[in-house]
């Protein structure tokens, strides 16, 4: 007599279907949670590049804002006449033009030539213009402001706003990023709305593809 038993297909079939019940409401779970939270968090982050994407669109609405600032002075000469250019004091003169004309904005140019200095300062809405005479230290600065809508603008694009904010788009990209996947994959287990919220999804980037051949030159 053969009392050896058969495999049981059904139980195998079970566990797997429980299995991959688990991993489904797992996935789900999960996406709810980073969708929501991740939204949360990046709430200000997206109405600020959403903000900004309008103002840069229409710069035209903010060009009253821009001020333009001409101002004069004079160094120590020491600093800028030497005639091994090596031992031009770059950093007594950017420190000086910071603290006697207040002078805003990170060091982008510096630059030396037979006659004169130059020295460029930009910042966010912001740029500075320095040429000192190397035969007496007599300088003259042209300072840019462009209002705080210009500001954010500069923020939006990452323009003379520094690594770390550059981090902090890189950070606010990757954010958006899976705010987008997670909404994506909850919808995927919405039966009643997968299939129009997929067929929305595709109609849209085509629509975006179409204006893109039919109007961008």
């Amino acid at each position: 007599m053969n009392t050896e038993r058969k495999p049981n297909n059904r139980g195998n079939l079970q566990n797997k279907s429980k299995e991959k019940s688990k991993l489904r409401r797992i996935t789900a779970t999960s996406s709810r949670w980073l969708h929501i939270y991740l939204s949360m968090i990046s709430f200000a982050v997206l109405l600020f590049f959403a903000v900004t994407g309008l103002t840069l669109n229409h710069p035209d609405w903010f060009a009253d804002q821009q001020s333009t600032n001409e101002i004069k002075g004079n160094l120590n000469v020491n600093w800028v006449n030497n005639i091994d250019t090596s031992k031009i004091s770059k950093l007594e003169i950017v420190e000086h033009l910071r603290n006697k004309e207040k002078i805003k904005g990170a060091l982008s140019e510096f630059r030396i030539t037979e006659y004169e200095c130059s020295v460029s300062f930009k910042g966010p809405g912001y740029s500075a213009d320095a040429y000192i005479s190397r035969e007496d230290g007599v300088y003259s600065i042209t300072e840019i402001k462009s209002g705080f809508v210009a500001v954010l603008n500069d923020l939006h694009k990452g323009r003379d706003s520094g690594k770390n904010w550059a981090v902090l788009i890189d950070i606010s990209a990757i954010m958006m990023t899976l705010v987008s996947l997670s909404g994506l994959i909850l919808i995927l287990f919405i039966k009643k709305k997968r299939t129009n919220g997929l067929l929305i999804a595709v109609v849209g980037a085509i629509l975006c593809y179409i204006i893109y051949k039919l109007f961008v030159p």
